[in-house]
């Protein structure tokens, strides 16, 4: 098999294939060994993206494949109407976000975190591919622990769960944080409340008072 054949079937397994191919499988799948195969696909990668094409060929989840290039999103995104495709709602959305950062974690770790219950919130991620059970708490009671998939990767364009973005970047500053304490302090909420309440008692007296 010559190379530009091994190009045509590695492109044509990667286009029938719904999620990443890993090398080594193309690499038995050619009966070549795994770096031609890493070889190729980056030549390939350079010709698309030299090319100006609309999609790209990427690498994902530990494997290649094919994927709209990112600035042709506004014109997908047309394409995909409205109500097409179910949407995560913002508590599996934050749900989501939680097993992601702190995983291994249990169900009621996440209960406590998020502060109500997310039987069903978990129940839609599993069913959806996004997390999946990866072991169990050795503590009492053995809970089931969590984590995220290979399709959460795939979806987030990743290749790793240490390429999320760190959790720091989405924590308000020190500043921030005493400027919101100092503004829902209990006494400063009373002060308010005082001056509120002296304020309608003088205009009640102003009321009752005798006109002259």
């Amino acid at each position: 098999m010559q190379l530009d054949e091994y190009r045509k079937a590695i492109e044509a397994i990667l286009l029938v294939s719904d999620v990443p191919v890993e090398p080594s499988l193309l690499a038995q799948l050619l009966e070549v060994p795994k770096a031609d195969i890493e070889s190729i696909c980056s030549k390939l990668m350079v010709e698309y993206k030299n090319d100006n094409r609309g999609f790209v060929l990427v690498n994902v989840a530990g494997g290649y494949r094919y994927q709209t290039d990112p600035s042709m999103a506004p014109y997908v995104e047309r394409f995909v109407l409205e109500g097409q495709t179910s949407r995560l709602s913002a508590a599996a959305l934050e749900t989501l976000a939680i097993v992601a950062y702190k995983q291994p974690i249990s169900r009621m770790q996440i209960s406590a975190i998020r502060g109500v219950n997310v039987d069903a919130v978990i129940r839609t991620l599993q069913q959806r591919g996004y997390i999946g059970e990866v072991g169990k708490d050795p503590g009492p009671g053995n809970a089931i622990l969590f984590g995220t998939t290979s399709t959460f990767l795939e979806r987030l364009g990743m290749n790793d769960i240490s390429d999320l973005p760190p959790l720091a970047n989405f924590v308000p500053g020190a500043d921030i944080v005493e400027a919101l304490e100092d503004g829902l302090r209990p006494d400063q909420y009373n002060d308010v409340l005082d001056s509120q309440q002296r304020n309608s008692e003088a205009k009640s007296t102003n009321d009752e008072a005798p006109s002259e």
